[in-house]
């Protein structure tokens, strides 16, 4: 059987095109069973072979996510300046190895225990078990949500038997001062911790809850607010050290920048788009740096008979990795372009500027349009001596440290004691994800995540049964959050720019799924007056926790 997988086709005559097929937030990274046997089936027959699955058979097949049962601890002096963390997790994998299985509670879970704190000392044992359920892999934000999740419901609770606020708490630890080498490996780069904290406190009103608690106790409601400061690990990085920990797989990115003739431009990347906003993103890139109209920038992905090789879409890496391979190509076709330039306009090189599509001589009215540059290049008449014709590049990007996009929530709700139902009063995000270049696009990606991260806290979990049945297996049993679910929410941003890539971005597609269920629970318990919840916080769960 493996002899007949191998010899379906050498790899330069194997051709993947993979369009735009929706987000599937980490569960469409993974090789499936069913695409191999597919292909091998192809190969047997002559014919093209299609696999179909309904809902119930992903349910039951494709790769679940956050399963852990923890025991944490967590010490303190008496300035309540925190002396250490310890922590033992028991990890299901599901009843097989699956790709990252191993990596997401181990080198995306460990790793970020050190959260937004001064931590001196932290131990962490993880254990992976096998299970009869679905193998267990990476899921927006794999690893990182239940880390923020474990220790932001720790510091609030310490906050709670210490009896001191929850923000003081979490201020008098903070990281001030960068960059700053955790216990667990991971090396901070940038931050400001305390802006994004007190830019949520304002826009909630903190000081103002007591009050509005109050009066929602006189009309049998029980109100509470719940904090949570998530930090997250973008851009897998760097290649070296994950391999060393066993990945064994680069996380560079490529990207060629093919400029035409006529002054169009073709962006060929290994970065896939599945609804992230990459063709939009991208071509803002090249457009803000040429001054020319976006309509001018053409995004090539998804096609290996086109982009030569890229790494993919994952772990909110397009635009800090993927998005730096595209300036380094960028840097290389401008370098060029101006020695063209400077050349046709009887000019130095170091005169040069681009502006508004245009290549012009400092100081003086002389200028050559970008279409005009191009056109040059390939009509190679009049280039200067020894340059090659054309005007296209490539470069890898492989990034040298992670980016370390990171914020606070902040989340205000009340609960019905007759029923446990939960209502959200408000919810506010502060995230710093350094430069935003496209702000929309970054919001639209935070509402995605923190309604991911609610669901997670109040709705949803694959439920089995005795026997081992999945009884979650469609979504008229598993509980998807919708509209009327969600609170309108409040987003702000602080920024402090990356200092590792050339944009100065982090990356901020699956902050709001690691911050938000910690505030969610936060809230809740505070609200009930009892610690003791778990995920998803159902009405059932949340009665009971009330009535004991």
């Amino acid at each position: 059987m493996l002899s007949a997988f191998y010899n379906i086709a050498p790899e330069h005559k194997l051709r993947v095109i993979a369009p735009d097929v929706g987000g599937g937030f980490g569960s469409k990274i993974y090789i499936y069973p069913e695409e191999m046997v597919a292909l091998w089936a192809s190969k047997k027959v002559n014919r093209p072979v299609k696999w179909t699955g309904d809902r119930s058979e992903a349910f039951l097949t494709d790769a679940h996510g956050r399963d852990h049962v923890s025991k944490a601890e967590i010490a303190f002096d008496k300035d309540n300046k925190i002396l250490g963390l310890r922590v033992k997790t028991h990890a299901n994998f599901g009843a097989y190895m699956s790709l990252f299985s191993s990596a997401v509670p181990t080198y995306l879970y460990a790793t970020l225990l050190s959260g937004q704190y001064v931590i001196p000392a932290i131990y962490a044992e993880v254990i992976g078990v096998y299970t009869n359920t679905t193998p267990v892999d990476a899921y927006r934000g794999a690893g990182r949500p239940e880390a923020s999740y474990l220790l932001e419901r720790m510091m609030e609770t310490a906050a709670r038997q210490l009896k001191v606020d929850p923000t003081e708490l979490r201020k008098k630890n903070f990281i001030n001062q960068f960059p700053y080498q955790t216990p667990v490996i991971m090396a901070y780069d940038v931050g400001d911790f305390h802006a994004s904290i007190d830019a949520a406190m304002k826009a909630i009103d903190y000081a103002g809850f007591p009050a509005r608690k109050a009066k929602a106790k006189a009309s049998g409601k029980l109100r509470g607010i719940g904090v949570s400061c998530y930090i997250e690990a973008c851009g897998i990085a760097p290649s070296k050290a994950v391999g060393s920990l066993g990945a064994g797989v680069g996380l560079w990115e490529s990207a060629e920048i093919r400029v035409n003739p006529v002054g169009t431009i073709e962006v060929l990347t290994g970065s896939h788009s599945h609804g992230q906003g990459h063709e939009t993103t991208f071509c803002q890139i090249i457009a803000e740096r040429l001054g020319v109209p976006i309509s001018q920038v053409s995004i090539v992905h998804g096609d290996t008979d086109k982009v030569q090789f890229g790494m993919g879409t994952y772990g909110s890496r397009s635009i800090a990795v993927g998005g730096a391979a595209i300036v380094k190509a960028m840097e290389k076709v401008e370098a060029k372009a101006k020695k063209i330039a400077a050349h046709a306009l009887e000019a130095s090189e170091s005169d040069i500027v681009i502006e508004n599509g245009e290549f012009k001589v400092t100081g003086t009215d002389k200028a050559i349009a970008l279409p005009m540059v191009a056109l040059a290049a390939y009509t190679a008449h009049n280039l200067p001596d020894g340059m090659e014709p054309g005007l296209k590049e490539t470069a890898f990007y492989d990034p040298t440290n992670f980016t370390f996009p990171a914020g606070a929530y902040i989340c205000e709700l009340e609960v019905d004691p007759g029923t446990g139902k939960t209502t959200f009063v408000d919810f506010v995000a502060a995230d710093d994800f350094g430069r935003l270049i496209n702000p929309m696009i970054v919001e639209g990606q935070v509402h995605g995540g923190l309604a991911q991260g609610i669901g997670q806290a109040l709705l949803e979990g694959a439920v089995y049964d005795d026997t081992g049945q999945l009884v979650t297996a469609s979504f008229m049993d598993y509980t998807m959050p919708r509209a009327d679910d969600l609170p309108s929410f409040q987003l702000s941003h602080t920024t402090t720019l990356c200092p590792g890539n050339p944009l100065g971005v982090k990356g901020c597609g699956e902050a709001g799924a690691i911050g938000a269920s910690a505030a969610v629970i936060n809230a809740i318990t505070d609200a009930i007056g009892n610690n003791k919840l778990e995920m998803p916080a159902t009405p059932d769960r949340v009665w009971h926790a009330i009535h004991g």
